[in-house]
């Protein structure tokens, strides 16, 4: 799925808002545009609403200021995706008069001069038939553009741009994406473009000295079948096998990974195989594991979000390995596991991008629900572990997959460590207690849960995200009693906004959040909220300052009084926004 944030000041600086579809009225959400990261996908962003004014075409990429994107001032309040082109073919036609009158020329490759090449310096209209391009107003790709993807264009107007008396324009086309290999330094020599996984590249090229990386995440491995040293790069480009701190010039094998777009990065490290001895968890970079750990071995691991890579010795050196979440679902276009395939391991609105046609599935753990379109619309189908040869066997209407979600999935188990008597559950239960008789364990498969000590969604509550929980205390819990639960599904939209009040129905003073407070008295200068307001996302009250305590998970709502959210009284010492930690 596309997805771009906008920012207020430069420098990704300031208030943001993330986007993941088209928007006709940005305006609601900043007041200026200074910096634009773009995370996937094409976009094209408008200086006024209703995709009118000024347009700016973006692909993937951080843009620091409005200059970067050509930009005629801060104003953007539009905006629209496209996803990546994979046809490869271009083709268009451009004419000297409106219809598609007048002098034509057909072309498939980029124009820096249209005067230099079709002798007018207008085009009044233009018939688009293969890939996406963009016209510019001066020549050497410069001025206002103009986004044009397959279809007739018979007059300026109705392309949404404004009427000029000359104009210069460029077509330009998305690549697919790919890893350019050479054979000598400072990419000279044979070289050898690629576009998907390869186990063996020594038909294609006898050494590699420099390398190009288009886009995405690539493991190159020394030797063919994925075996050998292996090398993590991102996009850039490495003009020797230094650069990429290679052993030597051989790459025998690569794989691509796309990059995580769900912001989260969360890892499990423990002293001993088989998930034993000391843990520690990281959400973040670490230089030194003996300094941070105190140990030098690390003997398993559980990588839960975003990918990540281990290195031999500290300060990031020596042999590197590349670590990814566990898959749970490998998409394929053809029967019999068979072309090109996506593997997934999260829930994804639109598939689009990633597969053109599904005939076979390998679902490799939990429960998935299948939808025919994107936004997890359509005919829907539920599987479980197992292959998926064809889409009858999945009892499919068409080879139409458009999303995918993981069904709602938690494990309570009675003693610790996963251990006893379990009962699985995928939806809200108001009375646990013909299923178990404690509970001192939990595994989170998807989707936020609530937890609360009492049947009926009474007493204590504990929020939960995806993953494990080896013991009560792990979810900070009192004891080991789980008597109801109810779940969420995760919050996508990205906005987080709160109103607390110092009194019952809404009186007195008020204090609006967008962010997490450790502290509620640092910050609202008050101990006890009565009320509240909750507008967008879903947050979590604790009892004490610094997340600790009874907790109260709140979702959009009005609250007027502090039973409304199941406290014992207004006492409030901290909250935080509930993301996919």
């Amino acid at each position: 799925m596309g997805k771009i944030i906008f920012y207020e000041d430069k420098n990704f600086q300031g208030r943001h808002y993330e986007c993941s579809a088209d928007c006709a009225d940005l305006h609601s959400y900043f007041n200026r545009c200074n910096s634009i990261r773009v995370e996937s996908d094409w976009w094209v962003v408008y200086e006024k609403p209703n995709y009118m004014g000024y347009q700016y075409v973006l692909n993937r990429g951080e843009y620091p200021d409005y200059q970067r994107w050509m930009g005629f001032n801060d104003s953007i309040r539009s905006c629209r995706t496209y996803p990546y082109y994979q046809g490869g073919d271009y083709r268009m036609k451009i004419y000297e008069r409106p219809d598609f009158g007048g002098q034509m020329m057909e072309f498939m490759d980029d124009c820096p001069s249209v005067y230099d090449r079709f002798r007018y310096r207008d085009i009044h209209s233009c018939h688009v038939m293969d890939g996406y391009w963009i016209f510019y107003e001066h020549p050497n790709y410069k001025g206002r553009q103009y986004f044009m993807r397959p279809g007739n264009g018979k007059r300026w107007r109705k392309n949404g741009a404004c009427v000029m008396n000359k104009i210069h324009k460029r077509e330009e086309k998305n690549l697919l994406l790919h890893i350019i290999f050479y054979e000598d330094r400072n990419f000279q020599g044979r070289h050898y473009e690629c576009s998907s996984d390869c186990a063996d590249l020594s038909p294609y090229f006898s050494r590699c000295n420099s390398i190009r990386v288009e886009s995405d995440w690539w493991v190159m491995y020394e030797r063919p079948n994925y075996m050998g040293y292996q090398y993590v790069l991102s996009r850039g480009e490495y003009p020797d096998y230094q650069r990429w701190m290679g052993f030597n010039d051989s790459i025998g094998s690569c794989r691509s990974y796309p990059h995580s777009r769900g912001g989260n990065y969360r890892m499990k490290i423990y002293e001993r195989p088989d998930f034993g001895g000391q843990m520690m968890e990281f959400m973040d970079d670490c230089p030194s594991v003996y300094d941070r750990f105190r140990y030098r071995d690390i003997h398993s691991c559980h990588v839960m979000d975003g990918s990540w890579t281990f290195y031999e010795h500290p300060n990031y050196r020596g042999r590197q390995y590349f670590m990814r979440p566990d898959c749970q679902i490998i998409f394929y276009e053809d029967r019999n596991f068979q072309g090109r395939h996506y593997e997934c391991s999260n829930d994804c609105a639109d598939l689009s991008p990633y597969f053109s046609r599904c005939n076979s599935m390998r679902v490799m753990s939990d429960w998935w629900v299948m939808y025919e379109k994107s936004n997890y619309m359509g005919y829907q189908y539920v599987l479980s572990r197992g292959e998926y040869p064809d889409y009858q066997r999945w009892m499919g209407f068409n080879d139409s997959i458009g999303s995918c979600r993981t069904y709602p999935y938690i494990i309570f188990y009675e003693d610790r460590n996963f251990q006893g008597r379990h009962y699985e559950c995928s939806s809200d239960c108001a009375d646990l207690s013909p299923y178990f008789s404690r509970c001192n364990s939990m595994r989170v498969m998807s989707d936020w849960w609530v937890m609360y000590e009492k049947p009926n969604y009474m007493g204590y509550q504990y929020v939960l995200s995806r993953g494990e929980y080896p013991d009560y205390q792990r979810w900070m819990g009192f004891n080991d009693s789980i008597g109801s639960c109810r779940t969420y599904p995760y919050y996508r939209d990205g906005n987080y906004r709160m109103r607390v009040y110092e009194r019952p129905d809404f009186g007195g003073q008020m204090m609006e959040f967008m962010d997490d407070c450790p502290s509620v008295y640092d910050r609202f200068r008050y101990r006890d909220i009565h009320s509240c307001h909750v507008m967008d996302g879903y947050w979590n009250f604790y009892e004490h300052p610094n997340y600790r305590g009874r907790q109260y998970f709140m979702r959009p709502g009005e609250y007027k009084k502090y039973s409304d959210w199941g406290g014992y009284n207004s006492t409030i010492g901290s909250f935080r926004r509930m993301r996919d930690f």
